[in-house]
């Protein structure tokens, strides 16, 4: 632990240049519902209002957000499927985390959202064949981004804030049932 950048537990976001890993992406995607339900399992609300680092979300702002972000990417993905290249609108990430339904709201709310959000996203995700991991939307600020590099980074997103929350349960000594 000693040494880790706690902004980035599993590393940053590398750009695949191919869809070579899609389906491990996809399956990734498909088990972070059940990975962050298992990562707050057990915490207390004074657990779940820790930052994960100084200056950092709290672990219940962190569970709030991947729905916020998923919902996001999920509706990213059916604009590129259904329009040519569209043009997405970004969001300002921390000002929604700062909300006070992300600050205060159960979290169970979001495991149960997150949860029926994947398990549409992946069905759809699976149907799709070479030409549509090809589509792509235009991201403001990353540029134009095709749906294989899309799925990679929510996969990698979903990784990254799990282990936001796994890693302060592991340096707080607060177990892992």
């Amino acid at each position: 632990m000693r040494g880790m950048d706690l902004r980035y537990p599993v590393g940053p976001f590398t750009l695949p240049q191919s869809s070579d890993d899609v389906s491990t992406w996809i399956d990734t995607i498909d088990r972070a519902p059940a990975e962050l339900r298992r990562a707050v399992a057990g915490l207390t609300d004074a657990q779940l209002d820790t930052p994960y680092r100084e200056g950092g979300w709290t672990a219940r702002q962190v569970v709030h957000h991947l729905p916020d972000s998923h919902m996001n990417g999920y509706v990213r993905h059916k604009l590129a499927l259904t329009e040519d290249s569209p043009v997405i609108r970004p969001y300002i990430e921390p000002r929604w985390a700062e909300l006070e339904e992300a600050r205060s709201a159960p979290v169970e709310i979001s495991l149960r959202l997150l949860e029926t959000l994947h398990a549409r996203w992946v069905m759809a995700l699976r149907c799709l064949d070479a030409a549509d991991l090809e589509r792509t939307y235009q991201h403001p600020e990353m540029g134009s981004l095709t749906l294989f590099q899309s799925i990679a980074n929510y996969a990698w997103h979903s990784r990254h804030h799990i282990a936001h929350i796994t890693s302060l349960r592991q340096r707080m000594q607060w177990g892992t049932d």
